[in-house]
């Protein structure tokens, strides 16, 4: 498989404008970005890349910062090379230590993923990924059903699988998604972790303790009833990939129009991970 890189460099841009701009993007099939000197490289894989989609929304942000972007097809075989160059060791809450195969082991950490992206996204460098295994730590999971939407690499799975939870349906809609997060499961020797291509169409019926839910504000508006639909009385969500103002109100009024009621929620920048229980 081929894949579009799209390199932009900024002379002067917002945090906020940048996150949104990545939004944007991640809306029309963008799955991987990385941040660099003068601003962050976007992958999408070549058959799903449209440049009118890609001008379209640089239309939307016409006059509001100064920029220029170029774009190079890269083999898939070139990937591991180009992340390689950027993935750094990351620590969450001084507890889980997110490492790829060829960093060293870290024992003094009680949590140690293993993550081989290979174009899928969820490396746990983004605030929503970062946010929401922080929720993990922090909840008690085990022997508990999970659902993870929009699984990614796997990160989230793997995580809830290490604090002892029961069994783990880790769902994607992208093929590469789908066969990161099962060779991720093997790399950190995790077997109740069965992944799954596609979406909400493809959810086992069954009813789970929780659902973790890292994805963007208007796949989870659709996506909201059929959550509510196989979740447990009592039992919990978790959603990221959106920002608080408007999207959070948003997701709280689908939420409690079905009887799941808000909790908490955290802030990285403009970022949002929340909390939500099932009444």
């Amino acid at each position: 498989m081929q894949y579009i890189q799209v390199t932009f460099s900024f002379r002067l841009i917002q945090e906020y404008q940048q996150d949104l701009l990545i939004s944007e993007l991640a809306e029309i099939g963008f799955n991987t970005f990385e941040e660099t000197t003068n601003g962050f490289s976007a992958f999408i894989d070549s058959d799903s890349y449209r440049e009118e989609n890609l001008k379209d929304i640089l239309l939307q942000f016409e006059g509001e910062f100064d920029y220029d972007y170029t774009v190079t097809e890269i083999a898939a075989e070139n990937w591991n090379e180009e992340w390689e160059k950027n993935f750094e060791p990351l620590i969450i809450d001084e507890t889980c230590y997110v490492r790829a195969t060829f960093h060293p082991h870290q024992p003094k950490y009680k949590y140690e993923i293993v993550i081989d992206p290979k174009m899928a996204f969820g490396t746990g460098h983004h605030q929503t990924t970062t946010m929401m295994m922080q929720y993990i730590l922090e909840s008690d999971v085990s022997g508990k059903l999970i659902l993870d939407m929009g699984c990614g690499t796997a990160i989230l799975a793997i995580l809830a699988a290490k604090k002892g939870a029961g069994e783990l349906i880790a769902i994607d809609n992208d093929e590469v998604c789908y066969l990161s997060a099962k060779e991720n499961s093997l790399l950190n020797n995790i077997h109740n972790i069965t992944a799954l291509c596609g979406g909400k169409e493809v959810i086992p019926a069954r009813t789970y303790d929780i659902i973790l839910a890292n994805i963007n504000r208007n796949i989870l508006l659709d996506q909201i009833p059929v959550y509510a639909g196989v979740l447990k009385g009592g039992g919990e969500i978790f959603f990221s990939g959106f920002y608080e103002e408007p999207d959070l109100q948003m997701i709280k009024d689908a939420c409690e129009a079905l009887g799941i009621n808000y909790c908490d929620h955290k802030k990285i920048g403009d970022w949002v991970a929340a909390r939500f229980i099932k009444a």
